[in-house]
């Protein structure tokens, strides 16, 4: 019976892990290869791998790294960060990445996914759309770590990028990110309402809990977080955790 991806999302700051709060005051966590070791122990159902400053530093994400990841890791990956090129997006697959993740060169270009979906398959291809709340309350499309918007909507460009070739959208909240606010509801489902392609909502998941309540309405195609898997305890203590396969289950049918 399908049921929907519960993902850890991890970010990439030089050589190590970390975890934002709205984008901003990252906390390192660890190793990256220590990481895949225990979610692959954890059996996780994927993984997110996104180079936080490679756009901003005009770089692509780790491709060594990436094929480190691959060698050892027993799940799907994605990977995103800086990626500007064809050339690119064929190492990193070539080095073990099922996809990549399409952020910044998708707000700048959005012609480019049409390309990147037209030779790798849109299967390959998934665009992350960061979305931030302007103080008058309208929701913007932000790229190149929040720092730069998009000029059309919120609707026309996740629309675009379907049309486009995307395979998969990754929602995420700038400004419930590392907040455990919960996940933004409304805007996930406006979005899931346009689309017919694959929803993965990111920013702000509180508990496991919540993902039983946001699906028994939304029933998204995935769902993931970084600090609800990154952090234990009332003094947010680093520990990587993941629920077991019995839980997973439980979240979705209820006779589990």
């Amino acid at each position: 019976m399908y049921r929907p991806r519960v993902i850890p999302c991890l970010l990439l700051q030089g050589q190590g892990l970390v975890k934002t709060i709205r984008f901003s005051s990252p906390t390192y966590i660890g190793d990256p290869m220590h990481a895949v070791h225990l979610f692959n122990e954890y059996k996780a159902d994927e993984l997110l791998l996104l180079d936080i400053n490679a756009s901003i530093e005009n770089r692509c994400i780790s491709i060594d790294l990436v094929r480190e990841i691959g060698e050892e890791v027993n799940m799907p990956f994605s990977v995103g960060g800086g990626i500007t090129t064809l050339d690119q997006i064929q190492q990193l697959l070539e080095a073990g990445a099922e996809r990549v993740i399409l952020g910044s060169v998708a707000a700048r270009n959005p012609t480019f996914v049409r390309e990147a979906s037209n030779r790798f398959g849109k299967s390959s291809i998934v665009v992350c759309v960061d979305i931030k709340r302007s103080w008058l309350g309208k929701n913007t499309v932000v790229f190149c770590n929040g720092k730069q918007s998009v000029k059309a909507n919120l609707i026309e460009y996740v629309k675009r990028m379907e049309t486009n070739g995307a395979g998969e959208l990754i929602i995420q909240s700038v400004d419930r990110d590392g907040t455990y606010q919960g996940l933004d509801q409304h805007v996930l489902s406006e979005i899931s309402n346009e689309l017919s392609i694959p929803i993965t909502g990111i920013g702000g998941l509180s508990s496991l809990n919540e993902i039983t309540s946001v699906h028994n309405t939304l029933k998204l195609n995935g769902y993931g977080a970084g600090s609800l898997f990154v952090f234990q305890g009332k003094n947010q203590g680093v520990l990587l955790n993941y629920p077991s396969c019995t839980e997973l289950k439980g979240l979705f049918y209820h006779n589990c």
